[in-house]
Parts: structure tokens; sequence; C-alpha cells
């Protein structure tokens, strides 16, 4: 909505720009205008000058502090599409080398290469390249130090994707690919964060981008990405002291057999890699490694650690209770990824279980073992695979039974077809066996019985796997969650069930449960008021252990217990509008 007086004018007749509706005429001049946010007054460059200020883009003007985000947003799309229609425009008249040298001229430009345009042009070749490398790479520059996340300006990916024909984009698929092939980089370099984050930085400068060159990389650049690595880790420890720290301990074996130990440091803003250390003399002794652990602590600090994860080895676990013992102000917990993958370990172990699985495997093998066999089964099954990865070794196990019973009916046309009739496997022993495995419905049976058990431990697996949110504050209820649905997955028969959540309550009582996730249960809004919660002596207990452990005030201790009725109560701030409506989109913590 438009303001005015008597000596300012709105847009001018048949304006259709969208930079008018954030700004002014003065004295009904369009080289006069004003902001409409912060008032301020250009003299010259008319509305291309205001869209810049609104845009935020520095050189020619200040960038505007009182825009609303989502007009900056919409006027940085607007000129970022006028310089992309422009370019494809003059591609479309000239060749692809003036084009580059029309709008991305180099800051060190070879003016050589334009000699036969005369004073003029090589003016404008000039300043229509100064424009769009400030317009992209200034903005870049102030994004960039922010270390992580590193962004890119909101335009770049949608509109190139919008212009770009899928021709160039098979050509830029098969440039990464080609790179990634001949320069050896392992093709896990995909899943990392900054991966697409680098791509779009270089779409946002343009074509004729020239990638750093061997000694920027070990040398300028190194240094600037040490330096900004430094400065987010300073800035995530300045947080540990507002909200409290994890430390988490994780352990791997080298190709020779020795035990590193990686140190974490995780906050609600980020996780920041502490130290590793090779602990291969250390790792089945409990005083060796509660020294170690010890001097982590005071390395981060007692008073700001609330909880300590360790791995779920015996030796491990007796140090973090050591460590839990001398402080008494943080609690020590095992990893949850580590204990789910050990239920399943021992639900694996059930002679029901293990029989299913030992079929499972031998299919899974005959297929892979035998070229012919599983390009026919790609074919069956329209190129999905039956083997799928997890981070845990037991839980790839279930997650590929899984896939086994949902590709049941390929997987019997397959070795009822003519085409396993004709081959030569019929007549092998293996294939005859797993032949008659998968046309035995008493095995799909056995995978049903044995994912009932599965496939809500699963579930909760996936949940604490999920970097989206911290799992803290669902874990329990998570956990109570998969319980049930095992008991309605046997239609409620305790025989059927009864032995397996005894392996389940075992685990979590022994390996996993901490004070924490009864806490975390009871302070999450989206699980507390639901009609589902139930409150119980385990959840009391928890809750109140935390604030006697975390809190070493006394008067304090009796201060959050006493202001606990308003949270469950809802009263107060917790009964206002936008915490009733906050409840279930906004973090617990």
């Amino acid at each position: 909505m438009q303001f005015k007086d008597n000596n300012h004018n709105l847009a001018p007749p048949r304006a259709t720009d969208p930079g008018w509706a954030h700004g002014t005429m003065v004295n009904g001049g369009r080289q006069k205008i004003k902001c409409k946010y912060c008032h301020k007054i250009f003299l010259g460059g008319g509305i291309s000058r205001l869209k810049q200020h609104l845009a935020g883009e520095r050189g020619n003007v200040t960038p505007c502090e009182e825009v609303p985000d989502e007009v900056k947003v919409q006027i940085q799309q607007h000129l970022g599409f006028k310089v992309l229609e422009k370019l494809r425009k003059h591609k479309e008249a000239n060749s692809a080398k003036n084009s580059f040298l029309s709008y991305f001229q180099d800051k060190e430009g070879d003016d050589e290469d334009n000699d036969d345009a005369g004073p003029l042009q090589k003016m404008a070749i000039r300043r229509r390249g100064k424009e769009v490398l400030e317009g992209t790479s200034k903005r870049t520059k102030r994004r960039r130090k922010q270390y992580l996340p590193m962004t890119v300006p909101v335009v770049a990916r949608p509109l190139l994707q919008n212009l770009a024909s899928q021709e160039s984009i098979d050509q830029a698929d098969i440039a990464v690919a080609r790179f990634m092939y001949e320069a050896g980089v392992p093709l896990s370099a995909a899943n990392s964060c900054t991966f697409q984050q680098m791509a779009d930085s270089i779409a946002a400068v343009g074509p004729g981008y020239k990638m750093p060159s061997y000694n920027a990389l070990r040398g300028r650049l190194l240094n600037r990405s040490v330096q900004d690595a430094g400065e987010y880790c300073t800035e995530l420890r300045k947080s540990w002291e507002v909200t409290g720290c994890s430390v988490l301990v994780d352990r791997w074996m080298d190709r020779i057999n020795r035990t590193v130990i990686n140190f974490f440091v995780y906050c609600p803003k980020g996780t920041m890699f502490l130290k590793s250390v090779d602990a291969t003399d250390i790792t089945k002794s409990t005083e060796g490694l509660f020294n170690l652990f010890d001097s982590v602590v005071q390395e981060v600090g007692p008073k700001i650690i609330v909880n300590f994860v360790t791995d779920t080895s015996p030796s491990y676990k007796a140090a973090g209770k050591l460590l839990a013992d001398k402080y008494k102000t943080f609690f020590c917990s095992t990893c949850g990824v580590q204990c789910i993958d050990l239920m399943l370990e021992e639900i694996s172990k059930k002679d029901e279980v293990k029989e299913v699985l030992a079929k499972a495997k031998k299919v899974t093998r005959f297929i892979y073992n035998n070229a012919r066999v599983l390009n026919l089964m790609r074919k069956k099954t329209g190129g999905r695979d039956i083997i799928q990865l997890s981070r845990t070794r037991f839980a790839s196990i279930f997650l590929t039974l899984q896939t086994i019973v949902t590709l049941k009916g390929h997987l019997e046309q397959m070795f009822t077809s003519n085409s396993w009739m004709q081959s030569s496997f019929t007549k092998q022993r293996a294939g005859i066996e797993v032949a008659e495995i998968l046309v035995d419905q008493l095995f799909w049976s056995m995978c049903d019985h044995a994912l009932n058990v599965a496939k809500p431990l699963l579930s909760v697996l996936h949940l604490m796997d999920c970097e989206d949110r911290p799992s803290m504050g669902y874990v329990y209820d998570a956990m109570e969650k998969a319980k049930k649905s095992i008991i309605a997955a046997f239609d409620n028969m305790e025989s059927d069930y009864a032995s397996y959540l005894k392996i389940i309550d075992h685990v979590w009582k022994e390996e996993f449960h901490s004070p924490l996730h009864a806490a975390a249960y009871h302070l999450n809004p989206a699980v507390f008021y639901n009609a589902n919660f139930s409150f119980n002596k385990v959840i009391q207990k928890g809750l109140l252990d935390c604030i006697e452990t975390i809190e070493p005030s006394l008067s304090a201790q009796v201060t959050i217990t006493s202001h606990i009725k308003f949270y469950e109560e809802a009263l107060g701030d917790f009964g206002r509008p936008v915490a009733l409506h906050g409840r279930e989109s906004l973090v617990p913590g």
C-alpha cells in the first residue's frame, strides 16, 4: 500500500516496473525517488537505484535496513531475471564468445578482443559486465562469511533451472560426473551438504566462472576456510554457555585394527569436531578410558555438559558411569542408534527369526553372486535392488528383508518365468533351493512375523538418524509407540509378542534409558499436550533427577519445580495463542 502527501507523487502513468510499488516520485520527477520503508531519497538513477537499494546490493547505493524480507526477495528475483533474460536474448543474436564478453567481462578484461567495437560500445560492454559481476559476486562474498551453512543468492537455482534446457542440464551432469571419475573423487562426496551449495554459487556467478587454481586451493582459499571454520567453532563454544552441550564418543577401527576415538560436541546450533585420539592401548581398560573421558570433560567444561554419550561396549559404559559419578552434574548414556541395533541383533537370535533371515541371506547371495540372475531380477523389478544399506549391520539386514517382501510378486514371477525355466540354474542345487524358498508361503509368513517386530524399531532408528530436528524429545514417545505397534501387529496375542517386548525392555533399561529421555518426553509440548500422553512415576522421577543434576542451586530447583504447574496446566505464557499454535510446529528447545 503506497503513501502519498502534498509533495510526493505515486508511480508515473502506465508504469509497469514492480519497483514503483515500493517508492514514490518526489516533485513528479522520475529521477528523484523516495523509498517507502526508510524514506531515503535518491537523486538520479531512477527506479533502478531504488531496486538495488531494496535488494540489498552494495556499490552504487546503501542497502535498505527497513525493507521486509519478502519484498527484498521479490526484488532480488526481479533483478536476477532481468540479467538472465538479457543474457538469453543476447545469446540468440550473437555467438557465445561475444555474449561472454558483453555480460561477463573479466575484471582484468582484455580489450584487444573488442578492437572492432567503437569507444561507446567498449564502454557499454565494460559497464554491463561490471553491473552483472557486482550484482552477483558482492552478494556472494557477503554470504560466504557465514561458514556453515554457506548460502547463495535465493534467485540462482530456480531461475537458471527454468531457463536451462534439458540438453544443457544433461551436459552439466556429465561434466560433473566426468570430473569426479577422472580426478578420483569419492562418489560419496555428492552426499556432502556443500556439494549443491558449490553448484549454486557457481551458477550465481554465471558462464565464464574460472575455477580456483591449485595454488589458490592450497593457499589463500585454504587459509580462508580454516579461518571461517575457527570463527564458526568460536560461535558454537559461546552458545554452549547458554544452552549446554552433549559430548559424543565415536569409536571405530582402521584397516590395521587400531582403535580410534573421535570426540564431537553437539549443541542446538550445530555439531563440532573436538579431537581424535588413538585409543588402541586402552580400549578395554575402564580406567584408561575414564582418564581420557575426564580430560575431554575438563577441556569442554563440566558445568556446561548435559550429556556424555559413549559406546555400548562394557568398558566404555563403565568409564562413563565413573565419569557421571565423579561430577554428578551431567548424565552419561549410550548411543541410541547402537542400542536399537542391539535390540535387532537380539531379536535376530530368536529361532523363528534366525531361520527366516538365513533363508533371505541364501536368496540374496545367490542372486548377487550370479550376473545373469541379477540382471533378470533387475529386469523384473524395474531396476530395484534387494540389498538395502543402513548405518548399522542389523538395520541393513532387516531393511533388506523388508525389500524382499515388498518385491514378493516380482520375485515369484521371476523364478516361475520362462527365462528362469530355460536357464541352467534350474538344474543346480543352489538355484533349486532358492526357487523353493521363494514359492514357499511359509517363508513369506515368517517374513511378516519378523517384520512385525523389526519395522517399528526401524522407524525409531530413522527418527534418531534424522537431522531435521533433535530426537531427544521424541525418543521415549517413539519407543512407547513402537511397542504398541508390535502388540497390535500380533493382534494382542501376548504369547506371540511377549518375548520380543522382553528383549526391547531389557536393552532399553540396561543400555539406553536415561532420565534425560523421560524429562524431554515430559517437556515436549507436541507430546505432553497430546491426549495420548501418559504420566507415570518413571517420567516424574526422570524430570526431578534432571532438575537436581543439571541445576546445582537448591533455591533454583525449588523455583523450577514450583513453576512446572504453569507448563502442565498451560497457564500464563504457556496459554498464549502463539504458544498454543507452536506446540506442534516448533522444536521443543
